[in-house]
């Protein structure tokens, strides 16, 4: 049913649906193509900074913290620059309208604002994210290089455990074959070395030693250290207790420093929520102000 107006006592002016959308697609485009194109070019440049800001060499350059912060702050003038900037501009370049009261004005360039976002967000989302799975997994590794250089002998002993599937490694099962049974004998063997480090790593997954095996080692230190077998047997209780306290202490640290990584990374996640809402509503408010300057 088509509605009317009473313009004078004869003319009646029908009064319908506007033929024209409400959505200027052409404005949220490009400012959605502005929105994007800024954040690339904002975020490469703070990457750079970055990369500036920080040393290899230990006590030089910049802190975790002053790092993480400074990757916040950016995160966020980030958003509001290129959301700012592209609110605006599609507030000027959208249709004007006519015969709309203010307040739906206002909705509509909101609504533009916020779609300009949305776009721009996805967008953005697209293409970076190829760079960021190449930024994540190459910090990933470097990460792990230095931890694995800074651990040492420890953590050469885990990743050739994590290496040998918890220890089913075949080089202790060819040792069981050809340990002799003069223990003396295997002091002139050339991988004596390797079949100890062998057995103590393996009794280090299983959390014990069995008595086979630690029989044959305190035969071995004692031949090797030229003791007695009580002397050998404190000996590899000790060197074992301490082996133990080092592997304990290590998996401490691995737990602290995931721990600490999960707590960056969630306190990242959230920091990097709030600035896509802020860019959110600097779009939106950004597109109101185009809009009113369109109208003028």
């Amino acid at each position: 049913m088509i509605k009317s107006e009473l313009v004078s006592d004869n003319v009646v002016q029908p009064l319908g649906e506007s033929q024209r959308s409400a959505v200027s697609w052409g404005a949220i485009i490009a400012g959605a193509v502005i929105g994007a194109a800024l954040t690339i070019t904002l975020i490469t440049g703070g990457t750079g900074l970055g990369l500036i800001s920080v040393s290899p060499w230990q006590n030089d350059g910049a802190s975790g913290s002053t790092l993480a912060i400074g990757t916040i702050v950016w995160l966020l003038a980030t958003q509001i620059i290129a959301y700012g900037v592209a609110g605006y501009v599609t507030g000027r370049l959208r249709t004007k309208w006519t015969n709309v009261i203010g307040d739906e004005i206002y909705f509509r360039d909101t609504a533009h604002g916020f779609v300009v976002w949305a776009l721009s967000s996805v967008v953005g989302f697209v293409l970076l994210s190829s760079a960021a799975a190449s930024i994540v997994s190459g910090t990933a590794q470097t990460g792990a290089t230095m931890v694995g250089a800074g651990a040492g002998a420890a953590t050469q002993v885990a990743e050739e455990s994590a290496k040998d599937n918890d220890m089913l490694s075949l080089d202790y099962f060819t040792d069981t074959l050809l340990r002799p049974n003069d223990p003396s004998e295997a002091y002139y063997r050339n991988d004596n070395r390797k079949e100890i480090t062998t057995i103590l790593t393996r009794s280090l997954a299983q959390g014990e030693m069995t008595q086979q095996d630690e029989d044959y080692l305190v035969a071995v230190i004692a031949k090797r250290a030229d003791m007695s077998e009580m002397q050998a047997r404190e000996r590899l209780q000790q060197v074992t207790a301490d082996a133990k306290l080092a592997a304990s202490e290590l998996e401490a640290k691995v737990r602290e420093a995931a721990d600490e990584a999960r707590k960056a990374a969630a306190v990242f996640a959230l920091w990097a929520f709030a600035s896509l809402l802020l860019g959110a509503f600097v779009a939106s408010f950004a597109a109101t102000i185009g809009g009113r300057a369109r109208d003028l």
